[in-house]
């Protein structure tokens, strides 16, 4: 098990180095890791031995023993990502973790808004033009993750990991965290970086995830004003009038 251990300190090097995650990542990861590795120990199962029906029934016991849905999608990002490392080394001849299922993760409901209404306002955008389809995938993030507004529109192409269904958002204070996607946010995302972002790039080079209409970093101020318009539509697709606005976003704008 020390062997193991020692596996995956050299795993949370490599990361360091590749993707300079913050300590406080790096040591929920060991944490994780690490009660993983002592999960398999008591099962006869090592790192070299696991399969993706063990590594599924960890995730299901961590969900039935009261792990919340978000620390479980920490915990099976880090397993991803161990054992993608595994296999890349050659420690491992497959990736067990490839196939994995990942959590269901409870959607966030704006606390003045029925779900029809947010449902409504997520519709709103014409996903036929790239300046839309980019609105589309910004809304479809910051009701997935609960992002602040100047949080998701800092969000870099280095920020996001589509196979892992992650996103690494630094908030507050410098402090680096890793929020779940969910399986529609990662679809949007997938649409707008092939169909949409191009366009608006219009061969500039940045990183910023979501560009600007001219290609530049997007404001707080820009993405409230388009969250406004496609609140006006939503509400004239519906029967009644009744302070529709999205209210309830504002104070991620901050």
């Amino acid at each position: 098990m020390k062997q193991e251990l020692a596996r995956i300190e050299q795993f949370l090097d490599a990361l360091w180095l590749e993707k300079n995650l913050a300590e406080n990542t790096l040591n929920a990861y060991r944490r994780d890791l690490s009660m993983m590795v002592e999960w398999l120990h008591h099962r006869g199962l090592t790192l070299a031995t696991a399969q993706s029906d063990d590594l599924q029934a960890l995730l299901a016991e961590r969900l039935e023993g009261g792990y919340k849905a978000t620390s479980s999608a920490r915990l099976l990002s880090a397993v991803r990502r161990l054992f993608q490392y595994l296999y890349r080394e050659k420690f491992r001849e497959d990736d067990p973790s490839a196939h994995l299922a990942s959590p269901k993760l409870p959607q966030r409901l704006p606390k003045d808004l029925s779900e029809a209404q947010v449902e409504r306002l997520l519709q709103a955008p014409l996903i036929d033009q790239p300046l839309e389809l980019r609105d589309k995938a910004m809304l479809e993030v910051l009701y997935a993750t609960g992002l602040r507004v100047s949080e998701l529109v800092g969000l870099t192409m280095s920020d996001i990991s589509l196979r892992q269904g992650v996103v690494r958002v630094i908030g507050k204070g410098n402090k680096e965290r890793l929020v779940p996607l969910g399986e529609e946010a990662v679809y949007w995302l997938e649409t707008y970086l092939e169909h949409g972002r191009p366009w608006l790039l219009n061969g500039v080079s940045i990183d910023v995830l979501f560009p600007s209409q001219r290609a530049q970093q997007m404001t707080r101020q820009t993405f409230w004003h388009r969250i406004k318009h496609y609140a006006v539509l939503a509400v004239s697709t519906a029967k009644s009038c009744h302070r529709m606005c999205c209210v309830t976003l504002l104070p991620l704008t901050y």
